[in-house]
């Protein structure tokens, strides 16, 4: 009976209509700084696992699953409209049909934090998939599906997402660095170096 009415069109309609414009109250956020704007229509996958960082803004009709594991977006973040966000990850389980799959039978595993660091640019229509890791002043490029990690002051884009090129130079992006964080925080010269020679030879 109870997955008679889960499965109703007209009740799920209700449902997710209600929660895009009224179900974002702040108190249930694990963490939502008073800065973050978040513009409706969007849907939130348990609010408790979600946490959103100071001056971060996300555009409409996003979709943020974190039913298992987090979703972490740190601050100074540009989010366009239509960001969606999967934490979790559909198993296969042996004599069970996909949908009779549900969170208390899904074998362990399945579901990674997502984190967005500062300073990151994500374009329309943007989808993060389970356990990626977008690195500090990274930009997404409109459309992109995310399935690995992105490092830092890189810019990627397509389906998979892939890196395009880096922002700045090496020079720049300590410069830039050198303007906005102190220096315990601060990505290493070397570091730098490091990735910027592990993607450049690919």
């Amino acid at each position: 009976m109870i997955r008679k009415i889960k499965n109703n069109r007209f009740v799920r309609g209700i449902y997710f209509m209600y929660q895009s414009f009224f179900g974002s109250k702040r108190s249930k956020f694990a963490y939502i700084a008073d800065s973050a704007l978040v513009t409706p229509p969007t849907f939130f996958g348990n609010k408790s696992n979600i946490f959103i960082g100071e001056n971060v803004g996300i555009g409409p009709k996003c979709f943020i699953s974190a039913t298992n594991a987090k979703f972490i977006i740190n601050g100074n973040c540009a989010i366009a409209e239509g960001f969606t966000v999967h934490t979790g990850n559909h198993a296969n389980v042996l004599g069970k049909f996909v949908t009779d799959i549900n969170e208390s039978n899904k074998p362990k595993g399945y579901d990674k934090d997502v984190i967005v660091d500062k300073d990151v640019w994500i374009g329309c229509n943007v989808t993060l998939l389970s356990g990626v890791h977008i690195g500090r002043g990274a930009i997404v490029a409109a459309g992109a599906v995310v399935s690995r990690d992105i490092p830092p002051y890189s810019v990627a884009g397509g389906i998979p997402a892939r890196i395009i090129k880096f922002r700045w130079t090496i020079d720049e992006i300590i410069e830039h660095e050198s303007m906005l964080y102190p220096e315990e925080e601060r990505i290493p010269r070397d570091e730098l170096i490091e990735i910027f020679q592990k993607y450049n030879d690919k």
